[in-house]
């Protein structure tokens, strides 16, 4: 599940960087709608990432 998470993360900050630097604004908020998703994430990680057994 972590793996996944991150990997997650990753393509979503790659896929806002490629869409903000190749489109700019003629794909628009999507764009941003990718790195608040990619933050959000990385935010659960960071709270919820690892628990001490």
């Amino acid at each position: 599940m972590n793996n996944l998470l991150n990997i997650i993360i990753v393509l979503l900050v790659v896929g806002w960087l490629i869409g903000y630097i190749g489109f700019g604004t003629m794909v628009g908020s999507l764009i941003h709608v990718l790195l608040v998703l990619a933050v959000i994430m990385l935010v659960y990680r960071l709270v919820f990432g690892r628990k001490s057994v």
